[in-house]
């Protein structure tokens, strides 16, 4: 039985997108043999320690193990009085009185509900750091607020917001902070009381989310919840649809893409060839070997760090694509000894100050927003002219080191594209590559002149997720010629 769930499991991890090898599999199942699986921690862990090799991965493992091995303990109006441990649970009049009155019934299937008593018993729970008690309390609101109607193809998250509305978490937290911190003289006391009563809200909500998914699991099975609760791993999520959550997850992440970058840019430095034959120290050395070159002595070449352009559209339309494309430039700033950044709209600024070694990215993103001078006329995409001036004013700049990158849509509002600029840029710089955050099927349509750029580029590449991001990394980290012929 346990073999098929642990199938089962590994199989939606593969369906949320984690890489999980037969072999990987395997040692799960191995591991298990020396864990005591009535231990649910040490469970987790031996499952979490095999089959997770991304740390950015675990939120998912999470939500796929609470739903494949959550906890079957009988709740509240399931007629069997007892709990997982086998122990009595004590009647619902004993914790609490139902008030005839029947406030707020909030259409769950258990009648009439007295919500004050309901309240405040979660209050005292919470307040007493009663986790049993308060366990109980959140099975008995999912019973009375959720109305949970069995085959009814609803997400848990909407039970969740019916249920949580109901009980008006924020009062509770409210009241709880009131509490926890009456005697608190203010400061490091009172903080720390405030950030206990988050704690045990978010210990009831969990509680809540852990008994309404135990109760559509055994409505509609492991496999259906799971699906619905499914969600794109963080590699995964689309950049022009990131929620703010999301794009704060994202920042963490950039950081450890920015190290692998220039550390495979260093490798590669140290694993070219040796510089040009030595003609002069060979022969002397030959005099060893009787006048016969078998030791060839080469001249140290010199190793030069790359230095990168990246220029950013930061319209309206790539506003979130463009703040991330900036906190990647914000990270590389720290492995670069030379980065230089430039914003457009209708016009290109250097912005390369405001994201300095040191510096607070907020503030560069606001600085780019009110000081940089990336409007000309109308305000909107003008890639043409955005183009050329980065030609004109910094062209001469670039040099058989230089690698300049372009994100953006490649949409210039029907105005001339100036795709000539482009050809001089990739004939003075060592590489040319263009970030697109739109799928491909949508380049060269309406006012998209990908087509028309992409010629003359070293490498265009679509990058909507971070995974395809990480896929560009890999691709720029591979040798390109110094000099183009």
């Amino acid at each position: 039985m346990l073999l098929d769930v642990l199938t089962a499991f590994v199989d939606e991890l593969r369906e949320a997108g984690i890489p999980v090898s037969m072999v990987e599999a395997i040692d799960a199942a191995d591991a298990l043999r020396f864990t005591d699986i009535g231990d649910r921690d040490a469970f987790k862990a031996t499952l979490g320690a095999t089959l997770v090799k991304n740390e950015r991965h675990y939120r998912a493992f999470e939500t796929a193990f609470e739903v494949y091995f959550a906890l079957d303990r009988s709740g509240p109006g399931d007629g069997t009085g007892e709990d997982a441990g086998g122990e009595d649970r004590p009647d619902r009049g004993e914790q609490r009185n139902r008030g005839p009155q029947g406030q707020g019934s909030g259409g769950g299937g258990g009648g009439d509900v007295d919500l004050d008593a309901l309240r405040q018993a979660l209050f005292d729970a919470m307040r007493d750091a009663d986790m049993a008690a308060l366990r109980d309390l959140a099975g008995e609101a999912v019973d009375d607020l959720a109305g949970i109607e069995p085959g009814r193809p609803v997400g848990g998250t909407y039970y969740l917001y019916r249920t949580m509305r109901q009980l008006d978490v924020d009062g509770l937290r409210s009241r709880l902070e009131a509490s926890l911190t009456e005697d608190a003289d203010g400061g490091l006391d009172e903080r720390l009381g405030r950030e206990e009563a988050a704690a045990r809200i978010a210990e009831l909500r969990s509680e809540l989310e852990a008994e309404i998914r135990r109760r559509l699991v055994a409505d509609r099975g492991r496999e259906a919840v799971a699906k619905t609760l499914r969600k794109p791993l963080l590699e995964d999520v689309d950049l022009m649809h990131a929620t703010r959550t999301d794009l704060v997850d994202l920042e963490q992440a950039i950081r450890p893409l920015t190290r692998k970058l220039a550390t495979r840019l260093a490798q590669r430095r140290k694993r070219r060839r040796d510089g040009r034959l030595d003609f002069r120290r060979t022969v002397r050395r030959s005099l060893a070997s009787g006048g016969v070159p078998i030791d060839p002595v080469f001249r140290a070449p010199r190793i030069t760090r790359p230095e990168i352009f990246l220029l950013c559209d930061v319209s309206g339309s790539m506003a979130t694509f463009s703040r991330f494309t900036l906190q990647f430039t914000y990270a590389m700033n720290a492995h670069f000894s030379k980065l230089r950044s430039f914003a457009f709209i209708d016009s290109l600024d250097e912005v390369t100050d405001y994201f300095a070694v040191g510096s607070d990215f907020g503030e560069a993103l606001h600085r780019v927003s009110t000081e940089a001078k990336v409007v000309h006329l109308d305000g909107h995409s003008d890639y043409g002219r955005a183009l050329r001036q980065f030609w004109e004013q910094h062209g001469h700049e670039l040099t058989p080191r230089s690698v300049v990158i372009i994100a953006g849509d490649a949409r210039g509002n029907y105005r001339s594209p100036h795709a000539e600029v482009l050809a001089g840029v990739r004939r003075a710089a060592r590489g040319l590559y263009w970030l697109n955050p739109e799928p491909r099927a949508y380049w060269d349509t309406g006012d998209s002149v990908m087509g028309r750029y992409s010629v003359h580029c070293d490498g265009v590449f679509e990058v909507r997720t971070l995974r395809q991001l990480e896929h560009f990394i890999e691709q720029v980290a591979l040798p390109v010629p110094s000099v183009r012929s």
